[in-house]
Formats: C-alpha cells, structure tokens, sequence
C-alpha cells in the first residue's frame, strides 16, 4: 500500500463527502479511492468511515486522524516547495474560479504574462458565478468580489470595483433622465435590481456625496443574479442599472449605455482572493496570488471610478450593434 496516496485519498473523502466526488478531484478511478481508503483502515486496525448509500462521515477515529493527515501532508507540501527548484521555477496543477467577468476581462488576457514568469504552473479555472465549496471541491482559491462573510476561509484583499448607473438612450427617452438618486424610486422609472445566489436578497442602488449616503431600492420588472443579464437587460433598455465601470466602459464609449448621476458615486465592490484555512499557501499558489494582487493593482481598468466621462452626443444617437454582453461578475451572499 502506498501510504501517502492512501493519506490523501482519505483526507480528499472526507473534505468531498463522498467517494464519487473524491476521486473526481484526484482524477482517479472510484474503485481505487475506495481500495486506498480500505487498506488505510486495515492498516490502522480501525474505522475511519461510516459510509452510507448517500453520504460518507468520519468516525471519532476517523476526525482525529484526519486533522493529524492534513497537518502532516501540509508539511510535506511545505517541503517539497522549499526546494530550490520550487522556489525558482514553481511549478504543479492550480485549481482556481473565477468570476465571469473578471475571468473573461481581466485575468485571461493578463495570463501571457503569468505564463512568461511560470511556465511549469498549470491553471485549471473554473468560470461561474455560483458560490463554491473550496473544500468539498478541492479547490485552491477563488476571486470573488463582495464582502466575505464565511469566516473560517481566508481572504485578501486585492482591490475594488467601482460601479457605475447607466441607462440606455432609448430607456431616456421614454422615462426622462434622472437628476438625484431619489428620482429613481418614483413612479415614471424602472431598476434593473440585482439578487444574492444563496439568499434571494435584492442588493439596493448606494450612493454617496460630500459625506452624505443614500439607499435606494427602486421598482423593477427585472431582477436578476447575474451581471451578464443586468447588462444584457440595460442595453434592451428594461431599465436602470448599475454595472462596473470596467464593464461598461466599452457601451459608454459606443453609447449603448449613458451615464447617470456622475456627481453621486455608487458603492464599490470589494475584491478578495479567498481559500480555506487548511489549504497550505504552496509556491505555486502564493505566486499566483501575489501575480494576481500584482495585476489588480496596476489595472487602469479596475481603477476607473463614477467619473467616467459622458459619450459624445452624437453617439448617442447612433444605433450600434450590441457588443456580446460581457460574462458576470460574482458577488459572495
């Protein structure tokens, strides 16, 4: 028996809950996670697991002895990426997520440059807006913007979305354009408004000015929980909405989209890199995280705040083809 392969196997059924899952995230057939896992238990004399027809748990055994792995495999990745050759040319399999739009705008097209630096390192990332269980899905980490409300993960913060409201010019011209942020709750406009994945809450339209904070919750016809959509639903002029400036840059600058209420700024949204507590910060990873901090940092595009510049009349009045709406940024519940 090889006993670290039968270490982690066990360490992966546990985190993934059950066996199924567990050799997917290790890439191995079923039956040898289970014949792993089987031999590990014969050769501690014990029961590690109590399997059942939909679920594996961890016996008492089982719990103590996987606190003990998961320190232990810890420290021998801890080893391996002290070597020399680690530290100069990191190098294995990452697994990341990534919001949609960040994936797709802005982390994507910077990858040559990672790739420049480290090119043994492998990114396996998944694109979505859902929440992702990091542990259960072996996950390394994931960027996610919005405030961080599981405390037992770890976050760094990298940076900042700034949002922005729009409208499109054919929505202006049957509902008028607001001029204060209070105009958005009368009878005459329409929000495009925006709910939480896990909770169903509908996020309100913040603004600030001279110190002053304003929440507004408007009427909508539309509410949505992907960025995707809310863009795709103000270019059909189904409302107002707000979008990050990095977002919408291209539809201000065609005039697809016009600018609203410039002189109140909407909230920003925060921007994490966020992985689990037992998930040793290996080369690999802290390269990527520090690449990723690096990128945000330095990203005209992040920086660019609710003063963006109205489009020219006359592209307003143009009829441009809708661009291919850009992939959703995802916000953590």
């Amino acid at each position: 028996m090889d006993k670290l392969a039968a270490m982690q196997a066990f360490v992966r059924v546990v985190e993934a809950g059950t066996f199924t899952k567990a050799a997917d995230t290790l890439s191995l057939p079923k039956p040898t996670v289970t014949r792993l896992v089987q031999s590990l238990e014969a050769e501690l004399e014990t029961q590690l697991l109590k399997r059942t027809t939909r679920r594996v748990t961890v016996t008492p055994d089982g719990a103590a002895y996987y606190d003990r792995a998961v320190r232990l495999l810890g420290e021998i990745d801890e080893l391996e990426s002290s070597m020399s050759r680690a530290k100069v040319s990191p190098r294995g399999r990452l697994r990341i997520d990534v919001g949609s739009t960040v994936a797709q705008l802005l982390v994507i097209p910077a990858l040559p440059d990672f790739y420049a630096r480290f090119p043994h390192i492998q990114i396996d990332m998944g694109v979505s807006d859902r929440p992702v269980d990091l542990i259960g899905e072996n996950v390394d980490c994931v960027l996610r913007g919005g405030e961080i409300t599981d405390q037992s993960l770890v976050a760094r913060r990298i940076g900042d979305f700034h949002l922005i409201i729009c409208a499109s010019p054919e929505y202006l011209k049957r509902h008028g354009t607001p001029l204060h942020p209070n105009d958005l709750e009368d009878e005459g406009h329409t929000v495009v408004n925006h709910f939480g994945h896990r909770t169903g809450r509908i996020y309100p339209f913040t603004f600030g000015k001279d110190g002053e904070k304003l929440e507004v919750h408007g009427r909508h016809a539309l509410s949505v929980n992907d960025s995707s959509a809310n863009l795709a639903a103000g270019l059909a002029g189904l409302g107002i909405v707000r979008v990050s400036t990095f977002q919408a840059a291209p539809y201000l600058a065609s005039g697809a989209l016009q600018p609203l209420l410039l002189d109140w700024c909407a909230d920003s949204v925060p921007l994490h890199v966020v992985y689990p507590p037992n998930r040793h910060l290996s080369a690999k990873l802290r390269v990527f995280v520090d690449w990723v901090a690096e990128l945000f940092a330095r990203s005209d595009l992040i920086h660019r705040k609710c003063s963006l510049p109205k489009p020219k009349t006359e592209a307003l009045h143009a009829s441009p083809a809708m661009p291919a709406p850009a992939a959703a940024l995802a916000t953590v519940d």
